[in-house]
């Protein structure tokens, strides 16, 4: 398997992120090295989805500043399911062939051999036969599958997952995490949001525990242990969402 180099894919330095004014992330500083598979974990609210937003562009820092090595084309980003329209008309062959969007002019169709990539990555998820189908008759799992095949077609360099594994079929988590590791072995660079702790420990060798401040950034059995969980909860227990900015020194992290 390829490991990480010492390049950083993704930078941060002092990055402050938030709604209204009110941070979600604080001073966030370091980097994280190109082909890591690193699992973004902590609390619910404690700032995962609000970190992958802002590297997609989604959200503007509100102190500090992030960069990213590769071009935006080379960025895919998986939003949690929850976000996804499935009442929208279209069909499971067109939903995926979005994937080759950063390849198409606003007004080209698709070549046959671009059909014929969309019809490949579909058998490679388990859904040939399903191409022409409506996605909002698929289950959650067949969903989830779609959305992995159109990744598939961006052959991004950064992926940024957000709870990808969430309220599917145990087969289908396996399929997906073995495509997952075999984007790692090419290379590639995944930030995932999760929280099956179990999961992270099994298939992650690296870990951000935040809980809106950084708690651990490093080698996941490092960083999951009990006395650091324990501060995450007891952290998120006192929350302050209306909290302003904050203005003490960067917490360093690497990995």
């Amino acid at each position: 398997m390829t490991g990480p180099d010492s390049r950083a894919a993704v930078s941060f330095e002092n990055l402050t992120l938030g709604y209204d004014r009110h941070p979600a992330v604080h001073h966030l500083h370091g980097a994280v090295r190109t082909g890591t598979l690193l699992a973004v974990v902590g609390p619910n609210g404690a700032g995962k989805s609000t970190l992958l937003k802002a590297l997609v562009g989604e959200l503007a820092p509100l102190q500090g500043s992030f960069r990213i090595e590769v071009a935006p084309r080379q960025i895919a980003y998986l939003p949690q399911q929850n976000e996804i329209d499935r009442s929208f008309p279209v069909s499971v062959f067109d939903m995926v062939a979005m994937g080759l969007w950063h390849t198409l002019g606003p007004l080209r169709g698709l070549t046959q051999e671009q059909r014929a990539r969309v019809m490949e990555v579909l058998a490679q998820v388990g859904l040939a036969g399903l191409e022409r189908r409506a996605i909002g008759t698929l289950s959650g799992g067949q969903l989830q599958r779609a959305r992995f095949a159109r990744l598939m077609l961006q052959d991004a360099r950064l992926l940024l997952l957000d709870e990808p594994f969430n309220a599917i079929d145990s087969r289908t988590t396996e399929d997906l995490v073995a495509l997952m590791l075999g984007w790692h072995a090419e290379g590639r660079t995944i930030l995932a949001v999760l929280h099956d702790l179990e999961r992270v420990r099994r298939y992650f060798p690296e870990c951000l525990l935040l809980a809106r401040e950084t708690l651990g950034f490093g080698p996941t059995h490092e960083i999951l242990t009990e006395a650091r969980l324990a501060e995450a909860r007891r952290i998120a227990e006192r929350f302050d969402d209306h909290a302003p900015v904050c203005h003490r020194p960067p917490i360093e992290i690497a990995a």
